[in-house]
């Protein structure tokens, strides 16, 4: 069995969702951090928030952070240090150009200066033991031969390759080839990300690649929470058993919100993003009617009609 692990994404997988999504499915895979940012100087406090959590101790859950240069990448890895952190995540992949337009995420995948630092601050705390989750490149996916050659230098946990380059975000295909040269030439465990959306998706991964360390999946499992729970057991849910889990998870983590928040338009806003990526899971019609949902009565009607 391969190692698996779910994707962080923000806005979706905040402690509340990880709390009841292992509480519902118990699958024990290992849950990333939305990426941590400093703001004025310190970890952003939803961030911080996020990360010390009480709903945070029934899972395996590492800090993913994320960074533009070497002074935000060591002011991060020293504050999580006071917080006890054993294991570190280095977001160096995020496509969106909030990040990459201020030089973080896969903006730093072509900056050798800033790879020489990581290196540096790696090797300064050996108590830490850092992955990477990375894309192909910002514009070009053979930008990742900048990287690489760095990150062969130290012993990571593992690097999580998405195979895209960030100008795609989530469009168009994944690139194997380029993903089957990164794994022949990383020293580190390699994980796959990108487009698993089915049990099937995953097991053609693990046949054409069977040199992994595992997957990861975040969309995927957010549009089908059971999809880790089914590749696990090695058998395919079918559509009435895996919407039955799909509304208990819903319910409670529906009902934690309402207990924490006040007022319809609070717990709607925290809720809808539920069911971003279950269109093909729900079907459209539901779908459409949860996104226009104003308020509770009519979200609660919504998802009735599932």
């Amino acid at each position: 069995m391969k190692s698996v692990s779910f994707a962080p994404v923000q806005g979706h997988t905040d402690a509340a969702y990880r709390h009841f999504h292992e509480k519902v499915y118990g699958t024990g895979v290992v849950f990333y951090t939305p990426f941590i940012r400093l703001e004025k100087g310190d970890i952003r406090q939803k961030d911080h928030k996020d990360i010390t959590s009480y709903l945070n101790t029934n899972h395996n859950l590492v800090p993913q952070i994320i960074f533009k240069d070497e002074k935000e990448l060591n002011s991060l890895v020293e504050k999580l240090k006071k917080e006890n952190v054993k294991e570190i995540d280095l977001n160096m992949g995020c496509p969106f150009p909030l990040q990459t337009g201020h030089g973080r995420g896969a903006s730093t995948i072509i900056k050798q200066e800033l790879a020489e630092n990581i290196l540096k601050i790696i090797e300064e705390n050996p108590s830490i033991l850092f992955s990477v989750k990375m894309r192909l490149g910002l514009n070009s996916p053979e930008e990742w031969k900048v990287l690489l050659p760095f990150l062969n230098r130290v012993k990571l946990k593992h690097i999580t390759l998405h195979p895209r380059i960030a100008k795609q975000q989530y469009a168009g295909e994944v690139d194997l080839i380029q993903f089957r040269n990164f794994l022949a030439n990383s020293v580190n465990p390699v994980i796959y990300n990108g487009d698993l959306k089915t049990p099937e998706d995953i097991n053609k991964i693990t046949r054409l690649f069977p040199e992994i360390k595992g997957f990861m999946t975040g969309r995927g499992t957010l549009g089908r929470p059971s999809l880790i729970s089914e590749y696990m057991e090695g058998n395919e849910w079918d559509k009435s058993k895996r919407i039955d889990k799909m509304l208990y998870f819903h319910k409670l983590l529906f009902d934690h919100y309402s207990n924490i928040l006040c007022g319809d338009s609070q717990i709607i806003s925290k809720i809808q993003p539920f069911w971003e990526y279950a269109e093909d899971e729900i079907g459209r019609k539901s779908w459409k009617a949860i996104k226009k949902a104003t308020n509770i009565s009519k979200y609660q009607t919504a998802v009735a009609s599932i």
